[in-house]
Parts: C-alpha cells; sequence; structure tokens
C-alpha cells in the first residue's frame, strides 16, 4: 500500500523522486506528489499515474536535493488532487508523506481543530502534520522531537517521511508495522518503502525496525533511535538485486515477465534444498527447529489471497505427506476470533512481500502462545522474516504486477519442500514414493517451460470467452484450491467476475449458474478423480456451458467432451498444481489485455497490503 521514496543529498532530487515513484507505483497508483526544499517548500501532487504529476509538475520549480515523494493507494479519502499526498502543515513549512492508517486521527482531528488547525483533506495523515507542526510551534521542538512527541500520541500503522523548511538539511523517516528502508549512498542518503527506488544508487541499506525514527543531515550523518529517544545501532544489509531484474525486459507486462520466468524461479526456490541424484530434501529454515516440527501437534497456516490459496494445497501436502493435522486460516480472520493455539502448534505465515499487516498481527499473537512461527516470504529483510523464529525465502525475486503468478507457484515449491522433509523425518512416507516426488519435482521447472509453449493457443481460447461477464472454475483435491486462484486471477485483472468451487459443489448451487454463455474451466488431471470429473463436465455440457478443460498430455476423452481442452505434461498428483495453474495464468492474462485492462495495476488493488 502506497510507495513512499525521499532524497537527500548532492544532487537533484525531482528526477531521483519520479524515477523512485515509477518503480513504486505497483504499491498503489490513485495518486502521486511531491514536495521539494529550494530555500522554501514547493508541493506538487496529482491524481492518477505518476505520469499526471510529471506532466503537471513540469511547469513549477523542481529544484532542490531535498525532497519527498508518494505514490498512493487511498485509504482515507477518495482519490484526488487535496488528498493526495504529501500534506502540508498549516504554516506551510512542514511536508509529510504515509503509508498506513492512523486510526486515532478522528480525536486528534478535533482536538487540533479547537486549538485552531484547519485541514482541506479527508485523509488521516493531514491530522499528523498538523499535530507536528503543533508540538514544533508551542514547544518550541525542533523537526526531530516534534515527530517523536507527535508519533506517542499516534495510534496505528505508519511509515513516514517528513521535512520542514526551517530545517533543510534534514530527513525525518520513521515506521511502525509499515516498511522503511534507508539506503546509504555516496554523499546521499535514501527512504523508500522497498529497495527499488534505491538499487540503482547503492546496495547498502539499513531496514528500521518497529518504532524506530532516522535522522539524517546533510552533514553526512545519521542517527537511528526509538521512539522512546532510545539510541540504536543497526546493522547494513547488501542487497541481492540486480537493476535489470525491476525492468520488463521485453515483455509487454511485469506479469507476463514473471508467469515467463517461472521455469527459473521454481528452480530458483528449489536450488540447495533437494537433491534428485541423490534422492533427499533438506529445508535450511526447519533445521534448527526440526524437534518441533516432527512432535507438532497442528500445523496452522495463515495467509491473505493467493498466498491463502498456496497455504489450502499446503494443507494437503502436510496431512498426507507428514500426516499431521492442518488448517488453513485467513490471517485477517485469525487474529480476531480468538482461535486456540498452544505450544505444540507450529503457525506458518504465507506472505509474498512478508509486510502483510493481517498476517503479521496474526503471527505476533501466535508467538505470544508460544507457538513456533515459521515465515515463507519473498523480501528479504521483510517483517515477516524478522519476527519469526525461523523460515524460508522463496528466491522468486522481485514481483512488480499486481496478480501474483511466480512467487505463488516458488510459495508452492518451498512448501511441498517442508512437507517432504517433514514426511521423511517423521517415517511417513515410503523410501519409493519419496524418491519418486523428488524427481518429480526437479523436472517441475522443465514442464512449465513445455506449458509455456501453449501461451498461442490459450491466447485463442482467451479470444473465444474474452466478453463473458461470469465464469466458473471447477477443481478437486490438489487441484480445488487452483480453481480458486484462476477465479481470483480473472477477477483481479479483467474484471469479469469468477468463482472457484470443488466440482462435485457444482450440483449444490452454482449448476443454476450455466447455461450457454457461462465459461467453465475444469482443472482435470487428478486421476484419483478422473471418472468423476468427466461426470462433472458432462452436467455442464447438459446445460449448454462452455468447457475450457486442463488435461494431461494424451487426455482422449475429455477432449471430446469439452470445447477446448489445453494438455498439460503429467506429474504426481501433489505437484500437479505448480503444472495446473500456468495455463489459467496466462488464460487471465490475455483476457484482461484483450478487453484493455491495465494488467499490471488493476484497478483499487496494491501490491502490499500493510494495512487492515
Amino acid at each position: 500500500m502506497c510507495g513512499i521514496v525521499a532524497y537527500l543529498g548532492n544532487k537533484e532530487a525531482y528526477p531521483i523522486i519520479i524515477e523512485g515513484l515509477r518503480r513504486l507505483e505497483y504499491r498503489g497508483y490513485d495518486s502521486a506528489g511531491i514536495s521539494l526544499i529550494n530555500g522554501e517548500l514547493h508541493t506538487y501532487k496529482k491524481k492518477g499515474k505518476v505520469n499526471e504529476l510529471v506532466a503537471h509538475a513540469q511547469q513549477y520549480n523542481c529544484e532542490g536535493t531535498l525532497g519527498i515523494g508518494h505514490t498512493r493507494w487511498a485509504t482515507h479519502g477518495k482519490p484526488d488532487d487535496i488528498n493526495a499526498h504529501p500534506h502540508v502543515s498549516g504554516d506551510g513549512k512542514i511536508s509529510l508523506i504515509h503509508n498506513g492508517i492512523i486510526e486515532n486521527y478522528a480525536v486528534l482531528k478535533k482536538a487540533l481543530h479547537e486549538l485552531g488547525h484547519d485541514f482541506k483533506s479527508e485523509t488521516d495523515t493531514e491530522v499528523l502534520v498538523h499535530l507536528i507542526e503543533e508540538y514544533k510551534k508551542k514547544e518550541n521542538l525542533s523537526i526531530e522531537e516534534a515527530v517523536r512527541r507527535a508519533l506517542k500520541k499516534a495510534v496505528g500503522a505508519y511509515a513516514i517521511v517528513v521535512m520542514d523548511a526551517d530545517e533543510p538539511n534534514k530527513l525525518i523517516g520513521a515506521r511502525k508495522s509499515s516498511p522503511l528502508v534507508l539506503g546509504l549512498g555516496d554523499g546521499e542518503y535514501f527512504l523508500a518503502s522497498d529497495a527499488s527506488p534505491i538499487i540503482k544508487y547503492t546496495n547498502r541499506v539499513i531496514y528500521l525496525n518497529d518504532e524506530e525514527m532516522v535522522t539524517i543531515d546533510r552533514d553526512g550523518s545519521y542517527e537511528i533511535k526509538t521512539i522512546d529517544n532510545e539510541i540504536q545501532n543497526p546493522t547494513i544489509k547488501e542487497l541481492d538485486l540486480k537493476l535489470e531484474e525491476l525492468e520488463k525486459g521485453g515483455y509487454e507486462h511485469f506479469m507476463l515477465k514473471e508467469i515467463h520466468q517461472q521455469p527459473i524461479t521454481v528452480a530458483e526456490s528449489m536450488r540447495g534444498r533437494i537433491n534428485a541424484d541423490e534422492g533427499w530434501v533438506a529445508v535450511g529454515g526447519m533445521k534448527d527447529n526440526l524437534k518441533r516440527f516432527t512432535n507438532a501437534e497442528r500445523i496452522i497456516l495463515a495467509a491473505c489471497g493467493t498466498s491463502w490459496h498456496a497455504a489450502l494445497i499446503a494443507e494437503y501436502l502436510f496431512e498426507e505427506l507428514a500426516r499431521i493435522p492442518t488448517e488453513v486460516e485467513y490471517a485477517s480472520e485469525l487474529r480476531y476470533r480468538n482461535p486456540i493455539i498452544n505450544k505444540n502448534d507450529v503457525v506458518i505465515a504465507l506472505s509474498q512481500s512478508g509486510e502483510t499487516a493481517d498476517t503479521l498481527a496474526a503471527l505476533e499473537m501466535a508467538k505470544s502462545e508460544g507457538a513456533l512461527i515459521y515465515g515463507v516470504v519473498n523480501v528479504v529483510g521483510s517483517s515477516i522474516s524478522r519476527i519469526t523464529h525461523s523460515g524460508s525465502y522463496i528466491h522468486a525475486g522481485p514481483e512488480i504486477g499486481v496478480a501474483s503468478t511466480k512467487a505463488f507457484t516458488s510459495q508452492l515449491v518451498v512448501l511441498t519442500l517442508m512437507a517432504l522433509n517433514l514426511g521423511y523425518e517423521r517415517g511417513k512416507i515410503e523410501e519409493s514414493y519419496y524418491r519418486r516426488l523428488i524427481v518429480a519435482l526437479d523436472d517441475i521447472p522443465n514442464k512449465i517451460s513445455r506449458i509455456l509453449k501453449l501461451n498461442d493457443q490459450i491466447k485463442y481460447i482467451a479470444g473465444e470467452i474474452r466478453n463473458a461477464h461470469n465464469a466458473l472454475y471447477l477443481g478437486r483435491g490438489y487441484n480445488f484450491p487452483i480453481a480458486l486462484e484462476g477465479a481470483l486471477k480473472l477477477k483481479e485483472i479483467s474484471y469479469i467476475h469468477a468463482e472457484g468451487y470443488p466440482a462435485a459443489e457444482m450440483k449444490h448451487g452454482p449448476i443454476a449458474l450455466i447455461d450457454m454463455y457461462m465459461p467453465v474451466v475444469v482443472i482435470a488431471t487428478n486421476m484419483s478423480a478422473y471418472e468423476k470429473i468427466v461426470s462433472n463436465i458432462q452436467e455442464v455440457k447438459a446445460r449448454k456451458g462452455i468447457v475450457i478443460a486442463i488435461v494431461s498430455e494424451g487426455d482422449t476423452q475429455i477432449k471430446e467432451i469439452a470445447d477446448f481442452t489445453i494438455e498439460i505434461p503429467a506429474t504426481e498428483e501433489p505437484l500437479s498444481p505448480l503444472l495446473s495453474v500456468i495455463p489459467l495464468q496466462l488464460l487471465s492474462y490475455h483476457i484482461a489485455v484483450m478487453r484493455g485492462c491495465n494488467v499490471d495495476q488493476p484497478r483499487n488493488l496494491a501490491k502490499s497490503v500493510t494495512v487492515e
């Protein structure tokens, strides 16, 4: 949610910030804005994409070597010029950008209004900048101290950056439950929501912890303190990130690039964790806590969105391969429903960004109950990776497209490896089957490459159903969650209403919707329930539904009755979701492009959900 970038150094800030905002636009694209100090404070902001801001700002003075920028995903207040960030204090000297939500903004706003403050926007952020102004003026404080005092009063989540025309050589940043990273360059500093705007200039960063503030001075110094004013000694990290990973690399969209990267990213997620020749699996993050895993009474998986679908598949994997009772929870529900969690449970959190607010809160709750908490995340140094007892990075690389593709398959690989590792250690999986799964898993990247060669066929099918208003996705067993994921992808990027169902549940309601205008996508690769799936397809065809079937290569029975079939390589059934999801990603992509939708930046969505 929302992209933050700030610069203090010896270069012109405007081009650096604008380039940074473009790299962060996947985090929010309702509006964008920038503030610069060059003697006095200049603020320009505009509804819409960063290009709208650039067109607006070019008529004004954009000089200055100190500046802050923001691209917004609207929370408080509709997307417009006034509600766009940065927000400025009443005296026009302090500018602030903010990612998060100030929950007690209404109480603060009322108190400030009584003290004479007037507000122009509907946002909680404007309240915070006025509160900082009030502390600064009333108690004659430095901007650093005024920010600290204001944050002591604020309740909620935030990553903020503040600058003050009265102190034009300082930049203040702070975070709580929302990411903020400090980049250390050669005589210059950067603050940003993530590393993407920074990597062009430096690979040396510091990840701020919750309730920490950083004060940067033009003299080359910086200091990090807690909100309680305790000096910290942070660790400088070196980023393992290449600039070209943040570019489209010749593809029309990031999403298409990321779909086609999956042979590589799936292999990367396995690297060092599996050896097909020697027949072993070892997940490093589990090693130090292996006894707690093997003795676990229950595994609880907490996630949101696409990660929740990966967790559903993991429930099948952990129960079948390791024989441990497993539950899957929406993190947003888990944290509020007073669940029973004990010290013999293992709670696994899935999050691409590692910053998902609901998932973080659920983990904190589980940790307080004594459970082992384990993170499966993509972003190195993210909040989940730092608060968990242990975890595994999925090594998918930067995922810029808002609709997750390669992160989903990489999560599935890591979860499969964990289930295999755990099943073997617990003696719950036969040696022959264990080795067969290892060999099959090792071959998954090659099989994904083969599926990607079906792109033109899938594009043709997309053209045949692009004008549908609704769609139904059906799957059984391991592929039921893939039906949910396929439907979500279609909804996210093409805005076609779609639902995923267990195939047998179609008769219990959804069948009433089927007619000649209803595309029904059936994942039909499960050999364990093949005849049942054939029956489900016949039920759809009897009602004139349009059937698109994902089948194993060489399938002739379903090909005779389906309108369209997409043949994918066969594999062991627990691994089939890694293959069956690929054509669904491509199908959604092509439909969305044909409908003229913004594939990488779907309306109302943002990549990293850092607010509740």
